[in-house]
Parts: C-alpha cells; sequence; structure tokens
C-alpha cells in the first residue's frame, strides 16, 4: 500500500514523501496516529503543493541557522562552577546549563539541540556540538572554570 507521509516516521521517511508500506501498518498504525495519508491522485496533488511550500519554509530555516552558526561560531561560554580537589565538579555542568548560559549572551537555543554527550564533570574547555538544523551544527567552545 502506499502512503504519503504527513510527519517525519523514524526509519520510514520524511515528510511529503510517498513510501511503500504494509497495508496493516498502514491502517492499524500510521493512518489512525494521522502520520499518513492513503496515496490517492487528489491527495498527491494537495501534498505537492504542500511541499512546495515546505521546501521553500526549509530553505528559509536553513539560511537562518547557517547565519547563527556564523555568528556563534567565535563565541566562547564561560560556566562559573564549584569544584573540589583534581579539579573535579561538585555537581556537573549539562546541557541546560549550557541553554541558560546561551540566553545570557542573547541567543535563544533550546536545550535539546546542544549535542552534550555526557554532562561535564571537571573544569576545563570542551567543544560541544550544536545542531541548529537538520543540516547546520556548529562547535561552541565552553570554557568551565572554578568559581572563587
Amino acid at each position: 500500500m502506499e502512503v504519503i507521509l504527513r510527519e517525519d516516521v523514524e526509519n520510514l521517511g520524511h515528510r511529503g514523501e510517498l513510501v511503500k508500506v504494509t497495508a496493516g501498518y498502514a491502517r492499524n498504525f500510521l493512518l489512525p496516529k494521522k502520520l499518513a495519508l492513503q496515496a490517492t491522485d487528489s491527495n498527491k496533488k494537495i501534498v505537492e503543493q504542500v511541499r512546495e511550500a515546505g521546501l521553500r519554509k526549509s530553505a528559509k530555516e536553513v539560511g537562518d541557522a547557517q547565519e547563527l552558526a556564523k555568528m556563534m561560531g567565535n563565541l566562547t561560554l564561560t560556566i562559573k562552577a564549584k569544584s573540589g580537589e583534581n579539579d573535579h565538579l561538585f555537581g556537573s555542568i549539562t546541557s541546560q546549563d549550557i541553554a541558560r548560559a546561551l540566553e545570557v549572551q542573547k541567543y535563544t537555543i533550546d536545550r535539546r539541540k546542544i549535542q552534550l554527550a555526557d554532562p561535564i564533570r571537571a573544569l576545563g574547555e570542551y567543544k560541544i556540538p550544536v545542531r541548529l538544523h537538520r543540516d547546520v551544527t556548529t562547535e561552541l567552545s565552553v570554557n568551565v572554570v572554578k568559581e572563587e
């Protein structure tokens, strides 16, 4: 059965794509959750119009994300934290702490876009990837220093 995806579905496809799935998967999962439409001629025309509008919007978002990445490229955040012996932090620095430090610098970035694998638990300088868009990622320098 052919369906047109209304949303991105992991391991299946992106919004607006025409994909072939089993009838049971479409009937029991995709269609009831409104993740897809049945691929009829009229639905294909409507989705093609929506896709063109989405491409224009996506191109604008990519441009905005690239511009933001250029501005953030030479930004270095300094975060003060309490630490004990051997430069180990009493707590840890998480993506939420980095997002708050970015807000102080007048950048509003969602904490989920900060790709911090593990929380920072020691003093030092770190390079943290920030995914601004599906196609745009930049690195942010975070310097963790001892709070006096």
